[in-house]
């Protein structure tokens, strides 16, 4: 049950158009409903902002039918990760959603946000894409403006060069490598922001599906580089969410006294 919803039940509470027992039994459901092969957590997005993301790799059809069919009655704009086409048109079925087959997410009952900030979501290679995207759509759900620099690996380091400027406003910067995972580091040495690495499976033999890239990353020299698991988009692209929501709410921020500089004037009242 997200916000909004809640918010809505107690206005119908509230203006008589909704009893107390059938808001009662609308509230027994919010800690979490047991499906037998799934407990639905409908108090994750009061809890996180994020309602429950669907996991589908290794579920049934008809299991992932019916978590989206429990979820999609109280919550927009859900997130269903590594759904390959079949899954899509199941979700299909039993609830209005859309489709982002190189992301392979299938977002279910979609509704338009207001993005904020800027997160760069950089990849090596036009094999990294389908890492990148997941990453980039993940981050684009949950409210955020998203620009995507591809293919510039740095085999061809000129052409990240060519777009700092973008790297540069960027709140939170998405790097996503396979091979050797070198350009975590060359990014983190170039941008102020925190950089989230994203070691791909991309690679020959020896790159160990994915593990020598991210042991180039554990060990970058670069500062503020962190490093989520092997191809793990949707991870970064939340984390970047989390971070590029906390920068633009600390540049809101009413600054403090010790920050502008002031003293505050001290009245001071005399008794005789």
């Amino acid at each position: 049950m997200d916000h909004k919803h809640l918010r809505g039940l107690l206005e119908m509470v509230q203006n008589g158009r909704m009893n107390l027992d059938a808001a009662m039994l609308q509230l027994k459901k919010l800690p979490y409903e047991d499906l037998g092969y799934a407990k639905i957590d409908n108090h994750r997005c009061v809890r996180t902002g994020v309602s429950e993301v669907i996991f589908c790799q290794g579920k049934t059809i008809a299991q992932i039918q019916g978590i989206v069919q429990r979820i999609s009655q109280n919550h927009a704009n859900v997130l269903a990760t590594r759904a390959g086409r079949e899954v899509y048109e199941a979700v299909r079925d039993v609830a209005e959603c859309e489709y982002f087959e190189m992301a392979r997410i299938v977002v279910i009952r979609p509704e338009p946000v207001e993005k904020i900030g800027d997160i760069a979501v950089v990849s090596a290679g036009t094999s990294d894409m389908p890492v990148a995207e997941e990453a980039a759509v993940t981050a684009e759900v949950l409210g955020n403006r998203v620009k995507r620099i591809y293919d510039v690996g740095v085999a061809g380091i000129h052409r990240l060069l060519n777009v700092c400027e973008d790297l540069f406003e960027a709140n939170v910067a998405v790097v996503v490598a396979g091979m050797e995972g070198a350009l975590a580091s060359v990014v983190g040495g170039l941008v102020s922001c925190p950089v989230i690495g994203v070691p791909t499976s991309v690679g020959y033999g020896a790159s160990f599906g994915g593990v020598a890239a991210l042991l180039s990353m554990l060990n970058s020299c670069a500062s503020g580089v962190s490093v989520v698991n092997i191809d793990n988009g949707f991870g970064a692209g939340y984390q970047a969410a989390l971070i590029n929501k906390m920068a633009l709410k600390n540049a809101n921020a009413e600054p403090t006294l010790e920050e502008t500089g002031c003293t505050p004037k001290v009245s001071i009242a005399c008794r005789r």
